[in-house]
């Protein structure tokens, strides 16, 4: 093969413009563009322009630490400018390295504008477009008609983009999308980084992912560590539920989310449709565990009716991973005369119960409750409520040591009081009929209360009332078994049975004031009146 030569009086000259460089910048070497070697080179003086130098084949220049290569390339010496062609490669201070077929390179201010099949890469990021201007003082590149950047397994695209060499920051603008084996955003600004791989989002922006759709205005998504925080309101639609908050965070590796403000967090069962509202919710979206806090409030609904639940704390979770870690009694005993419900074991809207701590409070049309502590199960419908729990209906009052309140399609069905149970009905002002026992069990009609029976020392104070509804007297009497029968919602017949021993007194010779059983309170100031009453409590 034959070797090219530069020749002798050619190199010279390389060499007088490498030591001279460019008149108005002597010495400059920051400033100046230097020819470092190139296989032909041509001279010209042209007349109202100034010297021109020619280079092809295998051009290499410098301008302080910035490299170029290319094929062939024009050197404008008083303007300080470069025009290069083919195969294009700015070697950026071994930081940033930029490719293209075509340059214009303005020494100056440092600017490169560089067109077709342009690529970048800082060693972590390839950007790929048209046409990008670059600056090699700043590092910071940009363009305006459409590129595209892949960092790893992501991609993102946009009709516009800054880059910031020294930060390694883009900021991505109109029609931005950006796609990731598991994720695709799309969003109008955003701000990524190509060595944290965070991207920001700085406008109204869509994420779909698994199944879920967040839509949110500002934040961060942690693309490497999979981890999220949204603000301004971001809304979250899931495959079993939808959240809205002020702000939410997410780690996807872990499952665990948090919400924080105003948080609306609502189920998509048909069949057992619940909200949360709180001020804190902390999720598990791998098992569909929910704690809240901070005044929260659960409301279940089912058909035209909602029973409203309030406490300190409230979690939910699947039924069947509470029986995993500690056996869930069956209160479905043979010896309370209730029936078991039919449970169709693969509706997973059955599979889930609720735990409330501290304050509970619940609301419905036809039954309200307050007690300690509470726990509820979607497979029966029945509420547990523990430690001093009140149950009212109407005008009439179910306490205990603890209370199993049955429900139907939301509305009371039975309920059994233990130990220390006492059942108190409103006859007038400070009269009160009222049974006492070990424990009380009673029948709900339509929602209403119809019959409870008292077993166990059952004490009864009853007052009786002729047709027109005037008192005829007051009963007091003790028995094994109180049996009260209700007609429109008021005691309307008690059936005392073994071991009665009772005494009827007229209205006028007793103090009704002490016409108490023992334990008597009556808790009207702690029923909650209305819904509302439940709300931010």
């Amino acid at each position: 093969m034959q070797k090219k030569f530069v020749p002798f009086f050619l190199f010279l000259l390389l060499a007088s413009f490498a030591k001279t460089g460019l008149a108005q910048v002597p010495g400059d070497t920051t400033r100046r563009i230097d020819i470092i070697i190139a296989d032909r080179y041509n001279y010209q003086k042209v007349e109202g322009v100034g010297d021109l130098i020619s280079l092809a084949g295998n051009v290499r220049l410098r301008q302080g630490k910035t490299l170029f290569y290319c094929d062939s390339a024009v050197v404008h010496q008083a303007a300080n400018t470069l025009e290069a062609f083919g195969n294009i490669h700015i070697n950026d201070a071994d930081s940033v390295h930029t490719y293209a077929q075509y340059l214009k390179y303005f020494g100056q201010t440092k600017l490169a504008v560089l067109k077709n099949k342009v690529r970048l890469t800082d060693g972590k990021a390839v950007l790929t477009t048209n046409d990008l201007e670059y600056n090699t003082a700043t590092h910071i590149g940009n363009y305006v008609n459409g590129g595209r950047v892949v960092n790893g397994k992501t991609v993102l695209t946009s009709t516009e983009a800054d880059y910031y060499g020294e930060t390694r920051d883009i900021i991505f603008r109109k029609k931005v999308v950006l796609t990731d084996p598991s994720y695709k955003v799309n969003t109008d600004t955003l701000l990524y980084n190509t060595y944290t791989e965070i991207a920001r989002f700085l406008s109204p922006t869509t994420i779909v992912t698994d199944g879920r759709t967040v839509k949110t205005s500002e934040g961060y998504y942690d693309l490497r560590n999979k981890t999220a925080e949204f603000g301004k309101r971001p809304v979250v639609d899931d495959k079993d539920y939808n959240i809205t908050a002020d702000r939410l965070a997410f780690d996807n590796a872990s499952g665990f989310s948090d919400a924080l403000g105003n948080v609306v967090y609502k189920t998509k069962d048909t069949a057992n449709t619940s909200v949360i509202l709180a001020n804190r919710l902390q999720a598990n979206n791998k098992t569909g565990a929910v704690l809240a806090t901070q005044k929260p409030l659960m409301i279940i609904k089912q058909g035209r009716d909602s029973i409203y639940i309030a406490a300190d704390t409230l979690y939910t979770a699947k039924l069947t991973d509470l029986e995993k870690e500690r056996p869930v009694p069956n209160i479905f005993d043979s010896a309370f005369g209730v029936k078991p419900p039919v449970v169709n074991t693969k509706d997973s809207s059955n599979n889930r119960f609720i735990e409330a701590y501290y304050n509970v409070r619940i609301f419905s049309d036809s039954m309200q409750a307050v007690g300690d502590s509470m726990f509820y199960s979607f497979r029966d419908s029945a509420f547990r409520l523990f430690k001093s729990p009140v149950v009212w209906s109407q005008e009439n009052q179910v306490t205990g040591d603890t209370i199993y309140l049955y429900t139907h399609q939301q509305k009371p069905q039975k309920f059994f009081a233990f130990e220390n149970a006492i059942a108190i009905s409103k006859a007038q002002k400070d009269l009160f009929n009222q049974v006492k026992g070990t424990t009380i069990q009673g029948d709900f009609k339509e929602g209403r209360i119809d019959f409870f029976s008292a077993r166990g020392s059952a004490e009864n104070i009853y007052y009786a009332t002729d047709e027109d509804s005037s008192f005829l007297g007051v009963n007091r009497s003790t028995s094994d078994v109180i049996d009260v029968y209700f007609k429109d919602q008021k005691p309307h017949k008690v059936v005392l049975r073994n071991n009665l021993q009772g005494t009827i007194y007229p209205m006028r010779q007793v103090n009704h004031g002490e016409m108490r059983v023992r334990g008597f309170q009556w808790y009207e100031d702690r029923r909650p009146k209305t819904k509302f009453e439940l709300f931010g409590q």
